[in-house]
């Protein structure tokens, strides 16, 4: 089992910066959320990791954080010129959903979402590192939106690792005008032909205004490199719109994928992959305690491909074995581009527990799967059901209580491989501690898997609120990014004096859509 290893110092070191007119909210100094981490094809040794530094509990952070490393063992921060608090910044006050991808000659590309909570800017924006994360030039805003009608969300980079110096990002786009009856999400692209100096004009990519009131979330794409094909995987969400009340009632929600064979030039017609079945996430411990309702990656589809058949697979959280009780990490996967999938497969090997959030890379022509499992409720004294990560041992009053191990990806030496070409997740420090109980093991997990689980601050915790970008909005609103969804001096639609909505998220407030959960509106 390889050691796993804090990524990070907690320094705060945006504690100087002055946030006084950065907009409401509590902002916890020293919050790390949403971590990412890329390794270099050329040696995997040398790895760069992206988060969120200091998150606001109105939605994103101070900034973004940078952490290198050339042997794994010691990292070095350093912050991204994303917001106005890292030097040499982008004049934007918030930043959010960080990720990274490095390319086949070691360049380093970021993308982080950019917003302000005091008015309606919002974007995406590219830096890139020639030197594995220790500077950061060339930062770039990809796009600058200024309208209250349009917000941008859960952007994403794939560094081409055919072509040096050919990187992607996308992102969904929403066009929302209530008083036109407009709701339209495409896709955008943006593109770097010369190693993230200049990138080409955002554009859509995927057309979702063939289908009214439709949008995409969770875009990332994959290259084949024996085709050098591209595929975009992604969430179609479909509403029906009560304007009269705000209700967005959804009628279609799938996975699908487009590709191109022009190095993103061009695209092909969407293709679905599999319903989206995925069901609000919950406490397993606590099922019907609302204030611990979690928010994990339900419609955000996680994609791998075999660099040697470049057959593709497809990650995602679905409600397909439990009929629709709770969501199980389910896998699907295609041998001939894309055209057509195979049945999804449970992918969690605790069949009665929740998992959430999967993570999967190719690993030297095996597929490594990580889906984030917790634990079901177990009778006092016993054991949760989950299983024990490779490596654990129970402390000797438990031994006899323990469940046994589950085979984990692992190479046939018993060490995890490295990974080349993969870009996975980084390890929280809530994952870095050695288990000491059964229950201690449910809360940690692999390197490679990506937990998102929101940490609702209550009165004198320093915990930061949600750990993703699609935070300004209450749990009932669509899953994205909402900037600037609340104003001072408003009534909300429960009533909360604390702030009330702008022409922007009015008719969300109010919508009641799959995500509901019956609880009093809270902010993520």
């Amino acid at each position: 089992m390889v050691g796993l290893t804090e990524l990070h110092q907690n320094r705060a070191p945006n504690a100087a910066c002055d946030i006084s007119g950065d907009g409401t909210g509590t902002n916890y100094a020293s919050a790390e959320d949403e971590p990412y981490v890329t390794t270099s094809p050329r040696d995997p040794r040398d790895a760069v990791g992206i988060f969120q530094q200091d998150r606001w509990s109105t939605g994103g952070a101070r900034g973004l954080t940078a952490t290198y490393t050339h042997d794994g063992r010691h990292f070095t921060e350093t912050p991204l010129p994303f917001s106005h608090c890292a030097p040499g910044g982008l004049n934007y006050q918030r930043a959010s959903d960080g990720r990274m991808s490095t390319g086949p000659d070691g360049t380093v590309y970021a993308s982080g979402l950019v917003l302000d909570a005091t008015d309606a800017r919002n974007g995406v924006a590219a830096s890139t590192s020639y030197d594995g994360g220790h500077t950061w030039k060339h930062t770039t805003p990809l796009i600058d939106d200024t309208q209250a009608q349009f917000s941008d969300d859960k952007n994403s980079v794939t560094a081409d690792p055919v072509h040096p110096g050919v990187a992607y990002q996308v992102w969904d786009r929403i066009d929302e005008d209530d008083s036109a009856k407009v709701y339209d999400g495409p896709s955008y692209i943006s593109i770097t032909r010369d190693g993230g100096r200049h990138w080409s004009k955002a554009r859509p990519f995927v057309d979702t205004s063939v289908v009214p009131h439709s949008q995409t979330i969770g875009n990332v794409i994959v290259v084949d490199r024996r085709t050098d094909t591209l595929y975009d995987v992604f969430d179609w969400q479909t509403y029906d719109i009560d304007y009269a009340t705000g209700t967005f009632t959804p009628t279609d929600l799938h996975f699908a994928v487009v590709k191109s064979t022009d190095q993103g030039r061009t695209w092909s017609k969407p293709v679905t992959v599999a319903k989206d079945t995925s069901v609000p996430e919950v406490d397993p411990n606590a099922p019907t305690d609302s204030t611990k309702s979690l928010r994990a990656g339900g419609d955000l589809p996680n994609v791998a491909v075999d660099p040697r058949t470049g057959e593709l697979y497809v990650a995602y959280e679905g409600s397909d074995f439990s009929g629709g009780t709770y969501d199980s990490v389910e896998l699907t996967h295609s041998v001939d581009g894309g055209r057509t999938w195979s049945a999804a497969k449970r992918v969690n090997q605790v069949a009665s527990a929740p998992a959430f959030t999967p993570r999967s890379a190719w690993t030297r022509g095996a597929l490594s799967r990580s889906p984030t499992t917790t634990c079901a409720t177990s009778p006092p004294g016993t054991p949760p059901p989950c299983p024990p990560l490779p490596g654990w041992s129970p402390s000797p009053a438990a031994r006899k209580t323990a469940p046994p191990s589950v085979a984990s990806p692992v190479s046939s030496t018993g060490s995890r491989p490295p990974t080349p070409e993969a870009t996975s997740s980084a390890t929280t420090k809530d994952s870095q501690r050695t288990p000491h109980s059964p229950y201690d093991r449910c809360s940690s997990r692999p390197t490679t898997t990506h937990r998102r689980t929101p940490r609702t601050p209550t009165a004198g915790s320093s915990a930061p609120a949600g750990d993703s970008d699609r935070s300004l909005r209450p749990q009932s609103q669509p899953r994205r990014e909402r900037r600037r969804l609340w104003e001072p001096g408003r009534t909300g639609s429960s009533g909360d004096r604390r702030s009330g909505p702008t022409e922007l998220g009015r008719a969300r407030l109010r919508a009641h859509v799959r995500r509901e959960v019956n609880n009093p509106p809270f902010f993520l």
